[in-house]
């Protein structure tokens, strides 16, 4: 059981708790509190006073900063909690106090009187925790870095238990970039099928498919639409290297969602998370690359290996449709370009042709 970052404040009539969770997604938050008892996540957290729900608590998230806070309505306005900086005593569970004798009697019979039940006690479910201490860069390798522009690092240290179900890397904090790449091959060694391989080479009817009206690609639904108008614009400081990752790291990602479409015809299911994330070696090694050839190649070994169907005709057409997705892409953003300048050369009565003509 995990314990988030957080801290504890007041005043008069409301106790605020933010919880720092960069990692998480705000749908998947889950709150509650009543008494002295507040979950986040479902991790308990036994407060100095008593809170109650009735209407006035609010909640925010700070998507930038990470920070989810919370406002809870005391039950006594104007109550003071005592001991909100105390926070390893916040974390420990409540447990059942038994009046027992101090002093024993020797010799005493050690068996129960008839109508007296045994006196164990009660097993106690909930798990210990401990306050989350962060831990400085400077404590990490810095070659073991991932992510966004390969600029992470840290964020899987306190996560082994559950690393299994979310990346195939072991270790990540600790393990150069070179070695992941050791061991992501080996692995793809290991699982590689010959059977399986010719089974699909030689039976690809499920892999035939005609093609598809690239023109219907750019067109969205409401509901697209509506997602596209929620998306922020956000800017980011990267160096070279850092941009190169990225991009690189987008091929990578758009090669698995393309794959992925092609098998399922759009219509996603249960395993089509499992699909992307295992054909996308950024996602599940953290891999760093260097060129659009080690991408290409890597993508091609690992749709023989992983998902259902594993055959070069569906490797090539995810090639395909990636490059399609790069050039509209590509061609979008040339066309916003030039409707700006239109614009201003109409707005302005300009003569000038724009310098990238």
């Amino acid at each position: 059981m995990l314990t988030p970052a957080f801290d504890l404040s007041q005043d008069s009539d409301f106790l605020t708790v933010a919880i720092r969770v960069p990692y998480a997604r705000v749908s998947e938050f889950d709150v509650y509190f009543e008494g002295v008892d507040f979950k986040f996540y479902a991790k308990p957290l036994t407060l100095p006073g008593r809170i109650v729900e009735n209407g006035s608590e609010q909640g925010s998230y700070d998507a930038d900063k990470g920070i989810f806070t919370i406002r809870l309505p005391k039950e006594t306005p104007g109550q003071h909690f005592e001991g909100l900086n105390m926070l390893t005593a916040l974390l420990a569970p409540r447990k059942s106090r038994t009046a027992k004798p101090l002093v024993e009697e020797i010799g005493a019979s050690e068996v129960p009187e008839e109508g007296v039940e045994d006196d164990d006690e009660e097993l106690d479910w909930e798990i210990e925790q401990s306050p989350y201490e962060e831990v400085s860069e400077s404590a990490l390798s810095p070659q073991c870095r991932y992510g966004f522009g390969n600029l992470r690092s840290g964020v899987f240290q306190r996560l082994q238990d559950e690393l299994s179900e979310v990346i195939d890397i072991k270790d990540p904090d600790f393990t150069p970039a070179a070695e992941r790449r050791q061991k992501r091959l080996a692995a793809e060694l290991a699982k590689f099928d010959p059977d399986h391989y010719l089974a699909d080479f030689f039976e690809d009817e499920a892999v035939e498919q005609e093609q598809e009206n690239h023109a219907a690609l750019v067109s969205f639904s409401e509901e697209e639409k509506y997602q596209l108008r929620k998306f922020v614009n956000k800017s980011y400081l990267l160096d070279k290297r850092a941009h190169l990752q990225v991009y690189y790291s987008l091929i990578d990602i758009l090669l698995a969602y393309c794959y992925e479409t092609r098998v399922t015809e759009g219509e996603k299911n249960v395993e089509s998370a499992w699909n992307i994330r295992k054909l996308s070696p950024t996602l599940c090694w953290f891999e760093t690359w260097t060129n659009v050839h080690e991408i290409l190649v890597s993508f091609g070994r690992r749709v023989l290996c992983y998902p259902l169907y594993r055959h070069f005709k569906l490797v090539m057409k995810a090639y395909r449709d990636t490059l399609k997705i790069l050039q509209l892409a590509f061609l979008f953003k040339i066309w916003e370009y030039l409707i700006s300048v239109l614009s201003f050369v109409n707005l302005t009565g300009s003569s000038q042709k724009p310098t990238f003509l």
